[in-house]
């Protein structure tokens, strides 16, 4: 295993570490309360050393995700939580999470996505189980359209940056790395599904927009929403080479969302309210103000 030490450290393969352990106490598969797997078993399934598992580690516990006590292994304390006014919110023992609303989004022919973020990295892990669901048969959506709006890589973000010194770049340099490496992978899963012709058509289109997200949001084939503040946190962080600093960030992965649904019987529901003037909202800021 010594062998990946090298290459964890110049692959940031803790990061695709850290990434995957996120999603999965976003979909439910580690609950609130539960142990992640031994650090030699994760080790072993992300063929990885050790040392890769413990920064991963290391990153989750000053996000606050988990905490971790010597011989008693990491306990799962925060996990992505949907407050929702629909009987769907107790579709499960667990309650509500978002992996379950985005595989029946993924279950209609036509599936349109619109997601206002900070980053992509959630909706990566998302999309990648659904092009994992096409490739087995499990679902054939024909169509798929998947449009993102990020904010304008030439903005100053007050979010994230270091405690005492808010003009380093470095945490702006981690995050755009972040939102590109996200961003590829999910035009190759997309890029593959077309090609491999499981789909019919399969489109992402990204714009930037002069806008500082304050909230996520995501818009299910224009008859759900989610959305989420961005609660603004003080962690550390692990930049390039290592460096460990102090930091202003958000969670996003972690941030409450709440769920609505259109009522397409009842146009002044308030779910069919929230939908329809989100969507608008989306649509005029793509529209007007995205490039």
């Amino acid at each position: 295993m010594d062998g990946h030490q090298s290459a964890d450290s110049g692959g940031r393969e803790f990061q695709r570490v850290s990434d995957e352990l996120r999603a999965r106490m976003t979909d439910g598969t580690y609950v609130r309360g539960s142990f992640l797997p031994s650090q030699r078993d994760l080790a072993e399934e992300f063929d990885v050393s050790r040392d890769t598992v413990q920064r991963a580690m290391r990153e989750l516990v000053s996000e606050g995700w988990i905490e971790s006590r010597q011989g008693s292994g990491s306990r799962v304390i925060k996990t992505q939580r949907i407050q929702s006014s629909t009987p769907k919110a107790s579709r499960t023992p667990r309650g509500m999470t978002l992996g379950p609303l985005i595989s029946e989004a993924f279950e209609q022919p036509e599936v349109t996505l619109d997601v206002y973020t900070l980053t992509s990295e959630s909706l990566d892990a998302h999309i990648r189980l659904q092009a994992e669901r096409i490739h087995g048969g499990v679902i054939t959506p024909q169509r798929i359209a998947l449009r993102m709006l990020l904010p304008d890589e030439s903005l100053a973000l007050p979010y994230p940056r270091l405690s005492d010194d808010k003009d380093d770049p470095r945490p702006w340099r981690r995050l755009h790395a972040i939102t590109t490496r996200h961003t590829d992978s999910l035009r190759g899963l997309l890029n593959d599904l077309r090609t491999e012709r499981l789909v019919e058509d399969a489109d992402l289109q990204i714009r930037h927009a002069p806008l500082i997200p304050t909230f996520k949001l995501y818009l299910l084939n224009k008859t759900e929403a989610l959305h989420g503040m961005y609660e603004v946190i003080q962690r550390q962080m692990e930049l390039e080479a290592g460096d460990v600093v102090s930091a202003l960030d958000v969670l996003g992965l972690g941030a409450t969302l709440t769920h609505h649904v259109k009522d397409v019987s009842d146009p002044n529901a308030p779910g069919t309210v929230f939908v329809e003037s989100m969507q608008k909202w989306f649509d005029s800021v793509w529209n007007l103000l995205s490039e």
